[in-house]
């Protein structure tokens, strides 16, 4: 019987297997998994935001067997009700890119902060006013533990209503009501830049003041703390865990997973991912509604010793 998980501390279908495209045997793909990575958004989650039956019991399996399994996402710690009733063992998380380990085992609402790894409110200001001179017209919203603020600008692109509406320099102040709560990611959205030309033009102009990602097919970018990924939260967990990274297997689609999949000893792009995906992780999988993560899930149980 396995020997229960440790918290990470607090510091403020288809018959197919998994494409050809997999690159030369490397010696982490001799060692047995102990944990499983995987995004959420089109990588665990089908396009209909639904978690599949057999993806469901590939995950159940992969537990039972003693190996780990985190969900890595940029989704903020609210909006983990998708998988909730999925969570085995440890029940953690790790949201907003990294900014947050979140432990569902209260189910919807009742989440506990684990880690926290805050965005200080000067290099968002910072990366704020950076953007604004480099890609005018951009607009923000700021994402904290508990509550999402807006600019009154700022589409409506989550299925949720802001707590407060001001420019970003006010959200982000000293004054504001949450000034005391810790900023996890900044939104920056521009309605008419190519989303990667968006992304590459962001990070010259915000440089080491944050990091910069997307996940979203739009104009959308994701804005944390310096330093702060999903591969470096993971890492951190990892550590605690005694856990190399050879022993970890990781899968997504978006460009936010392009570090943890590069991280990991093996990594698999969806089907359906962005072309950096492709070229960052060591092998190819399935689509999302092809069930891609199960399909490798299975395969890596049956090469268990």
């Amino acid at each position: 019987m396995r020997s229960p998980a440790r918290p990470c501390s607090h510091v403020r279908d288809n018959g197919r297997v998994t494409s050809a495209t997999r690159q030369p045997e490397t010696a982490a793909e001799t060692l047995p998994p102990r944990l499983i990575a995987t995004d959420l958004d089109g990588t665990l989650l089908r396009d209909d935001k639904s978690v599949s039956p057999r993806t469901v019991a590939a995950l159940a399996a992969a537990e039972e067997a003693g190996i780990e399994v985190f969900f890595v996402t940029g989704r903020p710690a609210r909006w983990m009700d998708v998988v909730s009733d999925h969570v085995h063992g440890h029940g953690l998380a790790i949201c907003g890119n990294g900014a947050a380990v979140v432990d569902l085992h209260g189910g919807p609402g009742a989440h506990r902060f684990v880690k926290v790894r805050e965005l200080a409110r000067e290099n968002a200001l910072d990366a704020v006013r950076l953007l604004r001179d480099a890609a005018p017209g951009t607009v923000y919203a700021v994402e904290q533990t508990y509550g999402f603020y807006q600019e009154p600008a700022y589409p409506k692109l989550h299925m949720e209503i802001p707590d407060s509406l001001a420019p970003a320099e006010e959200l982000l102040g000293p004054d504001h009501p949450a000034a005391a709560e810790p900023v996890l990611k900044i939104l920056a959205y521009h309605p008419e830049i190519d989303p990667d030309a968006f992304l590459t033009l962001a990070r010259l102009a915000i440089g080491d003041r944050a990091d910069v990602t997307r996940s979203s097919p739009s104009a959308l970018l994701e804005i944390s703390g310096p330093g702060v990924s999903k591969a470096s939260t993971l890492a951190l967990c990892c550590a605690e865990r005694g856990i190399s990274h050879e022993q970890v297997v990781a899968f997504g689609d978006m460009p936010n997973d392009v570090e943890m999949l590069t991280w990991a000893g093996r990594s698999y792009a969806m089907g359906n991912a962005h072309p950096d995906v492709i070229a960052a992780a060591s092998g190819q999988t399935v689509a999302n509604n092809e069930d891609g993560v199960a399909v490798v899930i299975e395969q890596l149980l049956t090469e268990l010793p």
